[in-house]
Order: C-alpha cells, then sequence, then structure tokens
C-alpha cells in the first residue's frame, strides 16, 4: 500500500501540482504561503480519497480544484465567524470609539451592497451575512446551485468593483 500511495502522490504532482499550485494562488489572493498550505492539505486529501481518484468518476484535476476551493472556503468562514460581532453587539459609534473604524467599513460594505443588482445582493446575503451553503441559499432563493454559484462569483466582482470605485480597498 505504501508503494502505491507513492506512486499516486508521484503521478499527482506530475500531472497537477502546477495547476493546483497556480489556482491555490488565485484563491488565497497571492498569498504564497496559504497557497502551499491549500496544496498540501489537497494532495493529503487526495491521498486518503485515492479511491474518488479514478477518471471514471470525472477529472481528477476538476476533483482537486474543488477540494482546494472548499479549503479556502471552510477558512474564510471560520475566520470571519471568529472576528464576526453579531449586530445586536455592536456598541454605537462614539468618538474616540475603537470600534469606530469598524464601524464606519460595515457602512461603506453595506452602501456598496446597495448599489449591487438586487439578485447579486441576494446570493451574497445568503452565503456570506446568513453562512448558507450553496443548496440552502439555491433553496431559499428559489433558484438552481449553479446559480448560486455563479451568481456569487460576479457578486463579489462587481462588489469589489463598487468598493474600489468608493475608495475602499488596494
Amino acid at each position: 500500500m505504501a508503494d502505491s500511495g507513492a506512486v499516486l502522490m508521484q503521478q499527482l504532482h506530475d500531472e497537477h501540482a502546477a495547476a493546483l499550485w497556480g489556482y491555490c494562488l488565485t484563491l488565497t489572493g497571492r498569498d504564497h504561503a496559504r497557497a502551499e498550505d491549500v496544496v498540501q492539505e489537497t494532495l493529503m486529501r487526495a491521498w486518503r480519497n485515492g479511491e474518488r481518484l479514478d477518471e471514471s468518476h470525472g477529472s481528477v484535476r476538476a476533483w482537486l480544484f474543488t477540494v482546494a476551493r472548499n479549503i479556502v472556503i471552510d477558512e474564510w468562514r471560520t475566520s470571519r465567524a471568529r472576528h464576526e460581532l453579531p449586530v445586536a453587539d455592536v456598541p454605537e459609534a462614539r468618538e474616540g470609539s475603537d470600534h469606530t473604524d469598524q464601524m464606519l467599513l460595515r457602512w461603506v460594505v453595506a452602501d456598496a451592497l446597495l448599489r449591487l443588482s438586487p439578485d447579486h445582493r441576494a446570493v451574497l446575503v445568503e452565503c456570506y451575512f446568513r453562512g448558507s451553503s450553496v443548496a440552502e441559499a439555491a433553496r431559499r432563493l428559489g433558484i438552481p446551485d449553479g446559480t448560486v454559484k455563479s451568481r456569487t462569483h460576479y457578486a463579489l466582482r462587481a462588489l469589489r468593483l463598487t468598493l474600489q470605485e468608493m475608495g475602499v480597498g488596494a
């Protein structure tokens, strides 16, 4: 078994490592350390789930990319959950308050969300603010899973552009 595992890992590396690395760099905003961690975790999951990597079950590269994407999303959701305050716990903005910058940023993001189309705003609210999975968001919005995914992609791009137009971000 050890030999077959080593052969599998070598084959995965030879055929997919360069593309997976590039994809992970994109997913992590060009953060090399995070991208390395995501690639390593993705390959570890591939090694643990070698039976799923049979080409008859679909593209191995697509499976690897999906796993990498899910790892980044899980990290983002975990990080967001640790740093997010419930609305009821947000202190009132007072002059000299340590939370003023956070509150201003929340208002700017809320304003940017209002500038998006209703469809884009709805998927972002469901997926990012309510923490719904794609399937839950699709059910709540009455649209297919694939539509949730594509709208989320384009909504995030639109939000990023809107924030840049408002002078927020790099």
